[in-house]
């Protein structure tokens, strides 16, 4: 008799076919990377469950930002001035796609409090602020879901853990003052925008920081945030633009420190019962497959950390062993 080995669960991605609007030609924002997702994945060998998300409601983007804003976004007749912060046209495809992705975001953090862990193939739209988009983000879906999370009495607290290589400045300004739902922000100091809102916990990292000191400062950050403040839930915000060779980074981290650093962040949570739903968030360069697979590859590792659950702690033991020296 033959034995089969179980066959390993699938990494749960929630995927949109609106999850990609088409832009002018030659546009920087490279939109293409969330349709290449799925492939690469599996050109990794990454099975996965693919759900398809319903939209947000409008009401729901209405909950965080101006009711005026959100009819021109789903009428597509937003502002020039406005267009012009966002970085591209608001067309009644980016209109579509901005909705479906806020649900995909809504509905992995469902997923995840039941499962432990799921992740949006798109999302992270952190720039997007109370009165309009900016920084190539139309409508905030990680202020979207939170405040849905919040009102529906899913959880009680959600920390969003903000590691792109930009400040979050948007939800930072849409959670201003609030305790059930709390901003952490890992980022470059010199990087977009040039004025920094303030979060709950906001870190400034100098030009060129490499992946012992990035990891270090995490293992500094990230586990008293957790023990003190007891989230129910993590929304995680996973851009890989602080890589060093991110057409929009000023950090130096390679492909092992993104990894370890994803891994890292699942691994802290799970080993206390939080559960993680994870954002692409950004991630720039002039080919859309290549900055797939460097989401791929982090969203394999927080896959497998989760996985793992209490015992990945031994995983993320490379953090400590690159932590620099402590001074007195």
């Amino acid at each position: 008799m033959t034995h089969q080995a179980a066959p390993l669960p699938l990494l749960p991605l929630f995927h949109h076919p609106d999850y990609v609007a088409p832009l002018p030609a030659g546009h920087s924002f490279p939109m293409t990377k969330y349709g290449w997702l799925p492939q690469v994945l599996a050109e990794a060998g990454q099975a996965v469950q693919i759900i398809t998300p319903q939209p947000a409601p409008p009401a729901w983007a209405e909950a965080v930002h101006d009711p005026d804003y959100v009819a021109a976004v789903l009428a597509a007749r937003v502002d020039p001035a406005r267009e012009r912060r966002i970085g591209f046209p608001v067309t009644p495809e980016v209109a579509r796609r901005t909705l479906a992705v806020a649900g995909g975001t809504y509905a992995a953090a469902c997923h995840a409090l039941a499962h432990g862990w799921a992740a949006n193939g798109a999302g992270g739209s952190h720039h997007a602020l109370p009165d309009g988009g900016a920084g190539y983000c139309v409508t905030n879906d990680l202020a979207i879901a939170a405040q849905q999370l919040v009102a529906e009495g899913r959880v009680g607290r959600i920390l969003i853990v903000d590691l792109d290589v930009h400040q979050g400045d948007g939800t930072a300004l849409i959670f201003a003052g609030r305790a059930d739902v709390l901003c952490f922000s890992m980022h470059a100091a010199r990087n977009f925008p040039v004025r920094k809102a303030r979060g709950f916990r906001d870190v400034e990292l100098p030009d060129g920081l490499g992946d012992a000191d990035y990891l270090a400062t995490l293992a500094d950050e990230l586990p008293p945030l957790l023990d003190r403040h007891r989230p129910d839930l993590i929304l995680f915000q996973a851009g890989v633009d602080p890589h060093a060779d991110d057409r929009l980074g000023r950090l130096a981290l390679s492909d092992d420190g993104l990894l370890a650093r994803d891994a890292y962040v699942v691994a802290e949570a799970r080993a206390r019962g939080i559960t993680v739903a994870a954002t692409l968030g950004g991630g720039y360069g002039t080919c859309a497959r290549a900055i797939a697979r460097r989401h791929a590859a982090g969203l394999i590792a927080q896959w497998r950390a989760a996985r793992a659950g209490e015992s990945a702690a031994a995983a993320v033991s490379p953090v400590h062993d690159h932590a620099r020296p402590r001074s007195g």
